[in-house]
């Protein structure tokens, strides 16, 4: 946490995801620092306004931030999400409860609040009924300093022409909510300040890394939005555009980075990074240009990972492409509208390996449609391919996705996960949630068996074989005949 230089700055910028409250994340240890949150702060001192910040992220709990809230006395409090961390995205309730905590002790203490998050914007009427006076709708930026520059003036001003919010009504009526014109999405993206770091207490973000991991990572993102389709994906913040900053815009903005913080490695945050060989290509020529190459990690799709591709994010210092495989069955793929094929998956994995960068895989269990044979023919594409490392969801419905229409109907109550590892079947899907994290389990041992070698080799086909005796107990639907046995 931090206050500005004056005593008592009318503005107090925070964010509400802790880290404390995933227990996996807190395994993990992979803490980011909110990027889009800070670049509304750097926004905000652009334009003069004198701000104290708070960061959850490595917090001991909302307590720190009323502490915060005490000393800083601000007039407005503004709740930003960091919008390019997947996590936030997730909308998972403990996060939405701390956000709720946070609102209210802003109220009690007097502030005006706007909120912006994913969460914020499916759940609106929720996020204003616990206090806040509005909510951000798309992206926070420009939005937030128009309301900034308002409320700073006069906590009581109309918001109702600024465009971009949701705003509650009158305490009596707080349920009437008025949602002002659409704000136009920000196109320029290299007239946005870099990130204002120097809010962040980097030195503990580099102890956290380096006790768990040996090197400090730090997060950038060089785009906005995603141009695909997948069905399951929510897309609340940016929709379906995409929008890219300038190869030397990012290549100026890691050489300031080296210079402030000194990461050993750098998470791109995009949802695809990239997207064009072109692209890469130049922000390769431009890191060498100004010696700011770092090794770097980042998104893509498999059908992106042609060689030309591969090849440019090689000469960029990529060490590692997280891909959304998904499913082995191609069935399955399709019913995502994911728009890949398999063959797609093959050969972008083994470019990628012959190129010396890890191909690690976004796996999903449960989509609609899905079988034992299904999951089989995934655990298959596994073993053949030897992906470098895995991570395993299941279908997860959020509102204003196709896939959310489609099983709202089958929706069991819970509507969210608790957190990062519920992995909780929230429709009517053919298995049971606890025959799920089985599956799960079972394919993270045997990749990570593959990867560390050594030691006693255990038969997971016997494993296979126990989970296949077993899941006609396990189903929640009827599922087609398992059509082959395992192996």
């Amino acid at each position: 946490m931090s206050l500005s230089t004056a005593d008592h700055p009318s503005v107090l910028l925070a964010h509400s995801y802790y880290m404390r409250y995933d227990p996996k994340q807190s395994r993990k240890m992979k803490p980011y620092p909110p990027l889009s949150t800070l670049i509304a702060g750097a926004l905000l001192r652009r334009e003069g306004q004198h701000f104290a910040f708070f960061d959850s992220m490595l917090s001991e709990g909302v307590d720190e931030f009323r502490d915060l809230l005490h000393a800083a006395r601000p007039k407005v409090v503004g709740l930003l999400e960091d919008n390019f961390n997947f996590l936030t995205k997730m909308c998972t309730t403990r996060m939405r409860e701390a956000a709720f905590e946070m609102i209210a002790a802003a109220k009690s203490a007097g502030a005006r609040v706007v909120v912006n998050s994913s969460d914020a914007i499916d759940q609106t009427a929720a996020y204003l009924h616990v206090g806040a006076d509005a909510v951000i709708l798309g992206e926070a930026e420009e939005t937030f300093l128009d309301v900034t520059t308002r409320w700073g003036d006069d906590p009581d001003a109309d918001l109702s022409q600024v465009p971009g919010l949701a705003i509650a009504g009158p305490a009596a009526a707080r349920s009437s909510i008025r949602r002002t014109p659409a704000r136009h999405s920000i196109r320029e993206l290299d007239a946005l300040p870099f990130p204002a770091w120097d809010l962040i207490d980097v030195e503990r973000y580099r102890v956290a890394w380096t006790a768990a991991h040996g090197r400090l990572s730090w997060n950038v993102c060089t785009s906005r939005g995603c141009p695909y389709a997948c069905n399951w994906c929510a897309k609340p913040i940016f929709g379906r555009r995409y929008t890219q900053r300038s190869a030397a815009n990012v290549a100026e903005e890691l050489a300031h980075l080296r210079r402030a913080v000194a990461p050993d490695h750098v998470w791109f945050a995009d949802d695809i990074f990239g997207i064009t060989p072109r692209w890469i290509e130049a922000f390769a020529a431009e890191v060498r240009a100004r010696g700011a190459a770092v090794p770097f990690s980042m998104q893509s799709r498999v059908n992106l990972m042609t060689p030309s591709a591969v090849h440019a994010l090689a000469e960029a210092r990529c060490e590692e492409v997280w891909m959304g495989v998904e499913s082995g069955a191609q069935h399955v793929l399709d019913a995502m509208d994911k728009g890949t094929t398999l063959d797609e998956v093959r050969e972008g994995t083994r470019c990628l390996k012959a190129h010396g960068i890890r191909a690690c895989w976004f796996v999903q269990l449960g989509y609609p449609g899905e079988d034992w044979n299904a999951i089989l023919q995934t655990r298959d594409l596994i073993r053949d391919e030897e992906p470098d490392d895995i991570g395993v969801s299941v279908a997860y419905p959020l509102p204003g996705t196709p896939f959310y229409d489609r099983v709202r109907m089958d929706l069991r109550g819970k509507a969210n996960w608790s957190d990062s590892d519920d992995l909780a079947m929230m429709f009517q899907g053919a298995y049971s949630t606890d025959f799920y994290r089985e599956i799960r389990d079972l394919l993270h041992e045997e990749v990570n068996a593959r990867i560390d070698g050594g030691g006693a080799p255990r038969d997971f086909d016997a494993h296979w074989s126990a989970l296949e005796r077993r899941e006609t107990l396990h189903r929640s639907t009827e599922s087609p005949p398992i059509s082959r046995a395992v192996g």
